[in-house]
């Protein structure tokens, strides 16, 4: 009797355990997720945006005149004095007269003198016949107040004498033309007559308006420029600045004075930075992915001691941070633990094991941390990556 009831035992317990074993497996296994823990820290709300360095007064300095340019030996970095020579600019060279070219300038200044002499004489014919009228209209004026001359007639030596004033008039500036024609002609055949005589043909000096280096020569070699055309750029390298371009919606919480950080600029430290200036006037880019956006300047002047970036020079890359906001000793955790629930914000806190959902008040933000108003004690511990497997009970364990 005792031997089939202990094979009806064992049987049991047997079926017992694969029971056990079947519900253990369908049981609910606990998340792996990560946690993260509230602390206490300092937190900083800042705008992130490259820039890049720019000399703060640069002079460009241009041809005065039109003309023909020596060559420029200054080199990018030169060192430039103020009122020191930089340019030579000599009068725009003519084009060279053949044999044949030249013998018919000289046979046309002999023709515009010709017509010159010829002007004279008629300049002064004209000068006699009017002073004749003159004449002729003081005794017809006598005449005609002795009443021996119609007013007829003297109304005829009066226009006689203008129509002699205004030919003399003419004749006048005839000359005056053909002077500046026997000018033109003799202009023709000047420069080649001095370069033939050994003459040196008259330079013009352009010189540095202030001391400093050179960023750039636009014109370096010899040749024909234009009044107003860029020679050299020069400017003190010393005397930087930073120039960046930011979100127009960021610019508006960017004001005059602000603290900035320069970082990833090449050197082993962190530069200091104060904003000058906002732009007032933003202006459209095409992002790298092709999207259209409002941007604004922001100029900053570097605050720490030059010595720390005196390897900084004209247009190098830094990163600019503009701090809007800081704290210290404030309640913190990831931005990445949040999530929206009702009207505000809500993490899952850990207790025995499970994730529990608390709402939470969020005060200052960055892109990394939020700060937390209420709702978190010191210590406690959340899940820093909240998914869709997560909800209010759920057994959690921690990821190793």
């Amino acid at each position: 009797m005792n031997k089939p009831w202990r094979g009806r035992v064992a049987y049991l317990l047997i079926g017992l355990a694969v029971a056990a074993g079947i519900g253990y497996g369908f049981m609910p296994r606990p998340v792996a997720v990560e946690l993260a823990q509230v602390r206490k820290g300092d937190l900083a709300v800042t705008v992130d945006e490259e820039g890049k360095t720019r000399v703060r007064e640069r002079y460009v300095i241009a041809a005065p005149v039109a003309g023909h340019a020596r060559r420029i030996d200054l080199k990018v970095g030169n060192a430039v004095a103020a009122g020191q020579v930089v340019a030579n600019i000599e009068p725009a060279r003519a084009a060279s007269l053949d044999p044949r070219s030249r013998a018919q300038a000289v046979a046309r200044l002999e023709a515009v003198r010709a017509a010159l002499r010829a002007a004279g004489e008629s300049a002064r014919a004209t000068a006699a016949e009017a002073r004749l009228a003159e004449q002729a209209l003081a005794r017809a004026e006598s005449l005609g107040r002795a009443k021996f001359l119609s007013p007829a007639a003297l109304d005829q030596a009066r226009a006689r004498l203008q129509v002699d004033q205004a030919t003399r008039q003419a004749a006048e500036y005839a000359v005056q033309v053909a002077r500046h024609d026997v000018e033109a002609a003799r202009a023709a055949l000047i420069q080649t007559s001095a370069l033939a005589a050994g003459a040196a043909a008259e330079t013009l000096r352009v010189a540095a308006p202030v001391a400093g280096n050179v960023l750039s020569v636009p014109h370096e070699s010899e040749g024909a420029v234009l009044a107003g055309q860029a020679l050299l750029e020069i400017g003190n390298p010393r005397s930087l600045e930073v120039v960046v371009e930011v979100l127009s919606t960021a610019a508006v919480k960017i004001g005059a004075g602000a603290r900035v950080l320069l970082d990833r600029w090449g050197g082993d430290r962190t530069l200091q930075g104060r904003v000058r200036l906002v732009e007032p006037a933003g202006f459209t880019k095409v992002s790298a992915l092709g999207v259209e956006e409002q941007r604004v300047r922001v100029i900053v002047d570097i605050a720490s001691p030059p010595e720390q970036w005196r390897s900084l020079g004209d247009g190098y890359r830094v990163e600019a941070s503009f701090v809007l906001w800081r704290g210290s000793d404030l309640l913190l955790i990831p931005t990445s633990a949040l999530f929206r629930h009702a009207q505000g914000w809500a993490v899952f806190v850990v207790e025995a094991g499970r994730a529990r959902l608390r709402p939470v008040k969020i005060g200052q933000r960055n892109g990394l941390t939020a700060q937390v108003i209420e709702g978190l004690r010191m210590g406690d511990k959340i899940v820093a990556y909240p998914d869709d497997k997560i909800a209010d009970g759920v057994r959690v364990k921690a990821r190793p």
